[in-house]
């Protein structure tokens, strides 16, 4: 008798939380993630048609091939574009993870003239739209001759504003006590910092790494401006390339642009934990 009224009672709590306003919420939220969704699962279903069903809209092919795939990966220009984005993006987040953290780190932690003020000018960057320093950008590496080079691909995004404003906000929960205790026992300050500091801020870290990674693998507009020679296009890049040859093949290009969707897909599923946190935290210490 006691199981059947604990039961009634579960049934009826459930009953009550089922109200029509989250009802209403979920629905929406899935009717809006189908629709973000859909354009993703038709790059899907493209890359698997024959150049005779692209423009078929079934999302599911009626006769699924992995042609597309062999010709796209057997392709040396495109392998040549998958290992530049990687080279770059990985070099531009190893760069930002350090160089952020340590200017953040500095920002928080240490006292000097000017300090404000330097942390004012570093914000005020964010407020300049990107298309403003694209001229600037190319005339620096017109002069150094950066043009057509790894380097100039990279060199606008080895530090960023945002990474340095995200690791300053997460220095300044490090409790002073530890830094100070590590200071009596005679390490230096950059040994602090490595050392106590950025174990401490794991969860900003990943979120700083999992942006800087992203958005440099998904870059388009700056390294189509710099670079010449299809030798350095960037995945992106090389990409849109296809569409500019003498017969359009959108199975290929859709090919390419999925394989390229991948790596970002697992960074995501497999650190998604790290960038919620991260965010969250960040929200919370802004």
């Amino acid at each position: 008798m006691t199981a059947m009224s604990t039961s009634s009672t579960e049934l009826a709590a459930n009953r009550r939380d089922i109200r029509p306003g989250r009802i209403i919420v979920w629905t929406l939220l899935l009717i809006g993630g189908l629709i973000m969704i859909t354009p993703l699962l038709f790059m899907f279903s493209t890359s698997l048609k024959t150049s005779g069903q692209v423009y078929d809209l079934r999302l599911i092919p009626a006769a699924p091939t992995f042609d597309n795939y062999i010709k796209v990966l057997g392709d040396g220009r495109f392998m040549r574009w998958f290992f530049n984005s990687t080279f770059i993006a990985l070099t531009v987040t190893l760069s930002n993870v350090f160089f952020d953290s340590l200017v953040g780190y500095t920002l928080a932690k240490f006292e000097f003239r000017g300090r404000y003020f330097i942390f004012l000018a570093i914000l005020s960057t964010l407020m300049i739209p990107t298309e403003m320093l694209v001229i600037p950008w190319y005339l620096m590496s017109s002069q150094l001759g950066w043009i057509d080079s790894y380097w100039g691909i990279m060199f606008p995004g080895m530090m960023t504003a945002f990474g340095t404003f995200l690791m300053k906000q997460f220095f300044e929960g490090v409790p002073n006590d530890f830094l100070e205790a590590a200071r009596v026992d005679g390490l230096n300050e950059f040994t602090i910092w490595w050392k106590i500091a950025m174990p401490m801020v794991v969860p900003a870290i990943s979120a700083l790494a999992i942006f800087t990674f992203l958005g440099n693998w998904t870059a388009f507009f700056w390294p189509l401006i710099v670079t010449t020679s299809k030798e350095l296009y960037t995945l992106p890049v090389g990409i849109s390339s296809f569409s500019a040859e003498s017969s359009i093949q959108w199975e290929l290009i859709m090919t390419g642009a999925a394989i390229g969707t991948i790596p970002t897909l697992l960074v995501f599923l497999a650190l998604q934990r790290f960038i919620v946190r991260g965010v969250m935290l960040a929200g919370l210490k802004g």
